[in-house]
Formats: structure tokens, C-alpha cells, sequence
């Protein structure tokens, strides 16, 4: 059994192997998979992140002068490309030099000397095919199921008939934890190990945690002079986790941020911003009513709304649900990858001023034998419309919502996690016409009696089900707000208000000034309560830091967000505080926009764990275009495997075959220069011949469809057929708009303060993003252009 086809699953459970929830992360990202296919996924996971105890030695082996890069007490001498393979490889396993780091060097460092033999004139790096692009992972918001405290603190570690070792604290969770001890320790891997908190302050002073806590040693790593105990929790019961959990809330903001998790869903939230508005699809959201599936929401964005317009009739009512029958939507969800019943052909008829919709699916046509009629007739409508529809069962067992911060709350509203756990399917609609082709379709007729077509015409909607939902572009509120109010003082520069809160969150308020002021916005001002501080104590509200969001109402009302670093916020755990403790009396927030902007991105968070295509993204740097990266699900897609199996890494991709020999910069680019960001996303067709070689290579053969004759595109399937497999794609391409930065601010300030040189490198590049598409698979659609190649029965 090969791995192959899981390469996008193993890129993403490397980061996590190395944490105390491992195994139920694991669970939940393999729960579609085989047991034997589970198996060797964790079997290859334990491999690569096994310690490394190989010395990398190029200096006899390269062309280019080596430096002398040390890691733990291993030297290794490499040339300035391996270096940055070691650099880029080292976060992914948590900076430990393992079997999967050492690989990745040696592989990078083969490839680059495999292409300066080949071309011995170039230089190496421009040798490299600038169609070879990364994958960036979108769809993918897991949640830790613990939160985990990074944190040092003094602990001591024992076993029963040794004395205590002190060691510290590396994180800490309500199962588990990484613990620091000296090199020479004694301990027995398969003996308990109880570990006592030593260091903490007074207001977390707890006894459970002062007599020990007794865990089971998972894995021992030496590092340096130390060991590194990666510990199961195995004492204690439902009192110790609330003790736990309770040091863990109260040390919230004194821990670092994960940042590489945090890049990497940044990173897709990002691309994801740029491509949605664009997105020509249209998802719907399935529900049982009485025992029957029915369509209840549609998620809209200015890409598909052409699309959800064209089924409304003369008395603006849509007219989809006629076309989406209920035994079509049987056959869609009890079998979603048989392909007839994936196609459905529609148009419509205008009499006496009102639209009468025809619809049939590929599957009924065959079954009935009115195929050639139903298309040859419908294609000289101008109203002809081909859809291809994906179907997408719904997981339950994941969260909703995407909480990438540490401390965010995993959940929506009641009403809307209500609201999405009724879902059980999205079907996307996708609209394959193309009206070039329209003539081929016109064919199949042959002078049938057209009065054969009234069985397929749709029942009459007299009134609008589907819930309309626009998919919000703005930013997200991650916390429930609440009404309350208090005076604060607003200071910036040399400038002072006061007001009075409107409403708040642990993190953020909402505060309506006294006067108009004019404060500069986005920037940091400084936040007093001076009538919360008489119940404060000790807790010093006064000076506190806070980011100044947006000003509204003529600059009367402000937005605003706790600026949080490494030091505790005095105003996140005093305002966490007053509102845990008080939560029957402040009164919840929760207006229908509030509301309807929740269900609207929860419903498009789960539409994006399996996208219906395969998006690509274009940057400008300097004066130069390329392919920045393709956009990868978190389920394996056929396209862009096919488009791995020529490249060296996991999560890399080769587009040479669809985009080299100037269809990149004339199909795509050029067009694109003259585009607006308004504008529609175009497209043009691709055939592709695969033939498979000896060792499993394949070759892959690409034509622009419109570059062939009718007689050539034939020739060319069935030339395909008969040496391997033909395949068709739909290359879609537009303009990108700006960046929405306002979505993934939060995730932006927690890397600034992390790793500000990252967070700059992210938003770089986003502000490179100019242009963006997507690959469709239309080899289903594209063979019925052809009367020759499908088989008919007779009418019955």
C-alpha cells in the first residue's frame, strides 16, 4: 500500500507530533481513513520525526563554499542552499534535527546537483521550473483539543524509591506535559513519574498541584545536557482537570504563542480571502425535513450570484429546489461518485410571460433514452445551462468555528451551532457551460419529437425557501460581547476623552466617547478604569494597552482590542474575570447581524474543509509574474496529485505541463493585466493525455482545447483512451482584489509579537497576490460533447 495520495494529511500532522494530544488529533484528522492505512501513516509519521544522529558533511560534495552549522552537540558542514532546506525543514519537526529534516537536506541538495548536470550552462536556480509552486492548506482550522500552557516553572520529578530531581516546566495541559530534567536522571521509562508544580505564585497556589501529579512517560528526547520528558497524565480525576485548567486560564496570556501553527492557518485564511469573493460556485446546505433531504441556505459571495440569479422566474422566486428534486438529492448524497447523476442539463421556455425551467440528470437521460434529444434540443436555447454538482457529507465531530488562537471560544452561538449541526451535506453547484461548444452540442438532434421533453419539465415554486446567507468579508468577532457599562479615559499622544462603555469582551470593548475626538486609527491607545479600580485591588487598571480598531459615528464610538505581549494584560484578566463571575447578570449580545455574520462563516468554514476545485494564486514581485501556490483541501483531490508526481517534496506541485510553452503568460497573464478587480473570472479548456511509464511515472500531455479542431479534440480522446487516461480541466483566471488583512488581524498581532519578522513576510505576501483561478474537472462533461463516444439505448 503506497502513501502517495496522503502526502497533503502528512504535511499536516508533522507539526503535531511532538504534542501530549497527538493521538487524538491524529484520530481526528485519519477518521475517514482505513485502519491499515492509519497504520502506516502513524508508522511513516514515527519514522521522519525519529532524533537523527547522521552528520550532513558537503564540503566534498559541492561546488559552492560550506559553513559550519551546529545543532545540539552534531556539526555539520553545508553549502548555502542546504542551509536554507535545513532552515526551512527544522520548525516543522519543533527545531529537532530528525530523520525528517536530515532527508529533506539531502534530497534538496540531490535535486539541486541532478539540474546543474542537466544544464550545466545555467545557473541552478534559474534551471528550476518557475511552474514548480507550494501547496498552501486551506480548510484546515484544527483546534488542540487542550489548551497547553508554554510556560517555565519549577517542578521536581520522582519515582517511588527515588529522590526528587528539579527540573522546569516546558508546557503544561490538562492530560499531559513536556518537562525539562538534567541529562542523568535514573528514571524508568515504564514507571509512573510524579511531578510537583514547585514555583508558582500565591493566587495559583493549589495543593493537588504542591503533592504531585502522577504521569506516564511517552517518549524521553536528550537535548543538550537535558532530557525532555514528554508525560501522559494518569492520576487524578474530574477535580485535578478543573485545578488544571483552572493555573492554565490564569497564566493565559504569560505563554508563547505556537506561532508556526498560527502562520500556517493565518497563511490559509489569507489565500482563502482572496479567492472566495471570486468564487463562481454556488454551495447549498442540505437539512432533513420530515424524513427528506431539503435545500434551506445558500452561502453567496459576489462570484456566484450570477448563478443563484438565473433560476429566479418572472415573480423573482428561485426556481432551484424545482431542478434539485428530491430524488436527485437522494441519488446525490447515497451516491455521491457516480458521475451521472453529478451532471444535470437545464434550460428554460417563455410563454404567456412566465419561465418554465426543464432540468435532467445525465443519469435519468440515459435511463429513459431521451439523452440525444433533451441535449441536442436545450443547446439551441440560449437560456441552455450544463451543472455539475459535488456533494460534501458533514462532520459533526469537528468544531464549527475556526479558533486559531490560543483562548479563543471554540464555539459559536447557541443558534448558530444550532443552526449548522442541522446541516448534514453542501452541495456545490457548479456551472460548466460553454456556450462555444454549444454547436457540438446541437448534434445529438435528430429531428425527435420535442414533445417527448414535457416529462423533464419542473414543477412550479410558488414561494422562496433557501435562505439567502452572503458570505461576511469583514472581520471576526471571536468572543460573545456583553452589555455593561463604566467610565474609562482614553489617552494618545497628547490627546484625552472620556466615555462610557457599551459593551465588552475579555479582550475588546466598545466605548462611546463624551465629545468627538479625534484619535488616529489603527494605533495603540492607552486605557484607564477609574471606577472599575475601587473593586480592583491590587490589579492595576490604569495605562493599560490597547489597539484602537476603527472609529465610527462621526469619531464618537470606538473599537477596540487589548494589545497582548509576553507580560500579563491587567485588562484581559481583570475583564475575563468580571464577566466569568458574572455572567447571570450581564445581559448577552447577540443582534441578528452579529448572528447572521456567524452562520454565515461557520457555513463557509465548512464548505472550505472540501473544496470543489483545485485555486492557484498569481503574485507580481518586482516586475515578474508566476504561480505563487495552488490551494490544497484537506481531503486528497485528483487534480493537483496528478500535478505531484513530478516533483521532489511533499506539498510541491508542478504546473509545467498545463502552463509552460507560453499558455501561462498568454492565456492568463495578458488577459489578466486588462481585467478589474469587479470583473468575472474568465477561463479556457485543457485536454490531457496520462500515460503511465515503468516505475509508476506518468506523463502527462497537454493541449488548449481551443487550439484543436472539433475532428483533433476527438482524435486526441480517444487517443487518450486507448494509450491511458484523457482528462479535461476548466482553467478559470481573474484579478485579485486587495487583501482583506482585517480577517486575520488577531492572528497578525500574535505573530508581531512572536516573530514579527514572519508576520511582515505574510503580509508581503498577500499584498503580492494579483491575480488568482482555479482548476475544474470537466472530463465528465467534455466526453458527452461527442455523440460517437457515448452509447444510447432506445427510447422506451
Amino acid at each position: 500500500m503506497s502513501l502517495d495520495n496522503h502526502s497533503a494529511l502528512i504535511e499536516q500532522l508533522k507539526p503535531l507530533l511532538m504534542e501530549p494530544d497527538f493521538q487524538e488529533l491524529f484520530e481526528s484528522f485519519t477518521a475517514d481513513e482505513s485502519n491499515s492505512t492509519r497504520f502506516l501513516l502513524k508508522m511513516e509519521l514515527n519514522r521522519i520525526s525519529a532524533p537523527c544522529t547522521r552528520i550532513i558533511d558537503l564540503r566534498d560534495k559541492t561546488e559552492l563554499p560550506c559553513e559550519e552549522v551546529v545543532i545540539g552537540k552534531q556539526r555539520h558542514f553545508l553549502d548555502a542552499p542546504s542551509k536554507e532546506a535545513l532552515e526551512q525543514a527544522l520548525p516543522i519537526y519543533r527545531n529537532k534535527y530528525t530523520l525528517g529534516v536530515y532527508e529533506n537536506v539531502i534530497k534538496q541538495h540531490k535535486m539541486r546537483k541532478q539540474q546543474k548536470q542537466d544544464s550545466p550552462t545555467q545557473d541552478s536556480v534559474t534551471s528550476i521550473s518557475p511552474f514548480i509552486v507550494p501547496g498552501v492548506v486551506l480548510g484546515s482550522y484544527f483546534n488542540r483539543s487542550e489548551e497547553r500552557m508554554n510556560y517555565s516553572i519549577k517542578i521536581s520529578a520522582s519515582q517511588s524509591g527515588s529522590t526528587e530531581v528539579l527540573g522546569a516546566s516546558l508546557d503544561l495541559s490538562i492530560g499531559g506535559a513536556r518537562v525539562k530534567l538534567p541529562i542523568k536522571h535514573n528514571f524508568q521509562p515504564e514507571k509512573p513519574l510524579r511531578v510537583k508544580l514547585l514555583d508558582l505564585n500565591e493566587e495559583f497556589y493549589f495543593e493537588d498541584l504542591q503533592q504531585g501529579v502522577d504521569y506516564q512517560i511517552v517518549d524521553i528526547q536528550n537535548k543538550d545536557d537535558n532530557a525532555i520528558f514528554r508525560l501522559k497524565r494518569v492520576g487524578g480525576g474530574e477535580e485535578l482537570d478543573k485545578v488544571i485548567t483552572q493555573l492554565i486560564q490564569g497564566y493565559k496570556f504569560r505563554y508563547k504563542v505556537d506561532v508556526n501553527d498560527v502562520i500556517v492557518n493565518a497563511t490559509g485564511l489569507g489565500f482563502e480571502r482572496h479567492y472566495l469573493p471570486l468564487q463562481p460556485h454556488l454551495p447549498l446546505y442540505i437539512s432533513i425535513k420530515e424524513g427528506k433531504p431539503h435545500i434551506t441556505h445558500a452561502l453567496l459571495g459576489r462570484g456566484n450570484h450570477p448563478l443563484m440569479h438565473f433560476f429566479q422566474d418572472e415573480r423573482d422566486v428561485s426556481q432551484l429546489t424545482g431542478m434539485l428534486t428530491n430524488n436527485r438529492l437522494v441519488h446525490l448524497i447515497k451516491s455521491p461518485d457516480i458521475v451521472e447523476h453529478q451532471i444535470i442539463f437545464c434550460f428554460t421556455h417563455v410563454a404567456n410571460g412566465k419561465v418554465h425551467f426543464y432540468s435532467a440528470s445525465q443519469f435519468e437521460l440515459i435511463q429513459n433514452g431521451h439523452l440525444g434529444l433533451f441535449l441536442g434540443f436545450g443547446a439551441k436555447k440560449p437560456s441552455w445551462r450544463i451543472f455539475k454538482l459535488t456533494s460534501q457529507r458533514i462532520d459533526h465531530q469537528q468544531n464549527y468555528k475556526t479558533s486559531t488562537l490560543p483562548g479563543d471560544d471554540a464555539r459559536y452561538g447557541a443558534l448558530t451551532e444550532q443552526q449548522l449541526a442541522s446541516f448534514i451535506h453542501i452541495i456545490q453547484v457548479c456551472d460548466l457551460t460553454n456556450i462555444e461548444v454549444n454547436s457540438q452540442y446541437q448534434s445529438w438532434f435528430n429531428n425527435q419529437d420535442v414533445n417527448q421533453l414535457k416529462v423533464f419539465a419542473q414543477r412550479k415554486i410558488n414561494a422562496n425557501s433557501i435562505k439567502k446567507i452572503s458570505m461576511p468579508f469583514t472581520e471576526r468577532r471571536h468572543e460573545s460581547r456583553f452589555a455593561f457599562k463604566t467610565l474609562v479615559t482614553i489617552k494618545q499622544g497628547n490627546k484625552t476623552a472620556s466615555g462610557i462603555t457599551h459593551d465588552i469582551s475579555s479582550r475588546g470593548l466598545q466605548v462611546t466617547l463624551d465629545e468627538p475626538m479625534d484619535f488616529t486609527a489603527p494605533a495603540s491607545v492607552s486605557i484607564s478604569f477609574p471606577r472599575l479600580q475601587a473593586k480592583a485591588g491590587k490589579t492595576n487598571l490604569n495605562g493599560l494597552s490597547y489597539q484602537l480598531i476603527r472609529t465610527r459615528s462621526y469619531s464618537k464610538v470606538l473599537h477596540l482590542s487589548a494589545l497582548i505581549g509576553h507580560d500579563p494584560h491587567m485588562g484581559v484578566e481583570f475583564l475575563s474575570k468580571l464577566i466569568s463571575h458574572n455572567q447571570d447578570k450581564l445581559a448577552k449580545l447577540s443582534d441578528k447581524d452579529g448572528e447572521q455574520k456567524e452562520l454565515a462563516d461557520g457555513m463557509k468554514n465548512l464548505m472550505m474543509r472540501e473544496i470543489a476545485s483545485v485555486p492557484y494564486f498569481i503574485e507580481k514581485r518586482s516586475k515578474s509574474f508566476s504561480i505563487s501556490a495552488i490551494g490544497i483541501g484537506t481531503k486528497v483531490d485528483e487534480i493537483s496529485h496528478l500535478f505531484s508526481q513530478d516533483t521532489e517534496q511533499i506539498m510541491q506541485y508542478n504546473l509545467a505541463p498545463i502552463m509552460e510553452n507560453g499558455v501561462f503568460k498568454d492565456r492568463i497573464l495578458e488577459p489578466i493585466k486588462a481585467m478589474k478587480t469587479i470583473s468575472e473570472l474568465q477561463f479556457f479548456e485543457v485536454f490531457i493525455q496520462i500515460t503511465r511509464h515503468a516505475r509508476g511515472t506518468i506523463n502527462l500531455n497537454c493541449k488548449v482545447v481551443s487550439d484543436l479542431s472539433t475532428e483533433e479534440q476527438l482524435a486526441f480522446i480517444d487517443q487518450s483512451q486507448r494509450l491511458g487516461r484523457f482528462m479535461a480541466l476548466r482553467v478559470y483566471f481573474g484579478m485579485a482584489d486587495k487583501p482583506d488583512m482585517t480577517y486575520i488581524r488577531r492572528e497578525l498581532a500574535y505573530i508581531q509579537i512572536h516573530a514579527n519578522h514572519k508576520a511582515k513576510q505574510l503580509e508581503e505576501q498577500l499584498w503580492q497576490v494579483i491575480g488568482l483561478g482555479e482548476f475544474v474537472d470537466i472530463s465528465q462533461e467534455v466526453i458527452l460533447r461527442f455523440p460517437q463516444l457515448t452509447q444510447l439505448k432506445e427510447p422506451s
